[in-house]
């Protein structure tokens, strides 16, 4: 019903830039929430940060000032532009999406991720 798609990423040295981008179609009614998570080698996955419907975004503090989140309503996308990145910064970042959607029978609920995309940060 949702489909998630992701592009961004790469290889950059510390201090470097990189930018994700997240575009999500389908049978979609209203976005709740929707941004971007990641999991690192041995790590369990953790927000890096997210936008609401309600226009509020959150970010981890690990990452404030350094990482912005836009939002595009109108084409269902979110970027998020990492500067300054740093070598903790390495990991796979998947984007998430929790909407309502059309069904059938009326309205539902789906929570989709992405297939994520390698960022990694090293000199």
């Amino acid at each position: 019903q949702v489909q998630v798609v992701e592009s961004g990423g790469g290889s950059v040295q510390p201090g470097g830039s990189l930018r994700l981008s997240c575009a999500a179609s389908g049978m979609i009614f209203n976005i709740f929430t929707m941004g971007w998570y990641r999991q690192a080698p041995n790590q369990q996955r953790e927000m890096v940060a997210f936008t609401t419907s309600g226009g509020r975004t959150h970010y981890a503090d690990s990452v404030k000032s350094r990482f912005t989140l836009s939002r595009d309503n109108a084409k269902n996308t979110v970027s998020l532009q990492m500067n300054n990145l740093k070598a903790e910064n390495t990991a796979v970042y998947y984007c998430n999406v929790e909407a309502e959607v059309v069904t059938s029978t009326g309205y539902g609920r789906s929570n989709v991720w992405g297939q994520g995309t390698q960022v990694s940060v090293s000199s």
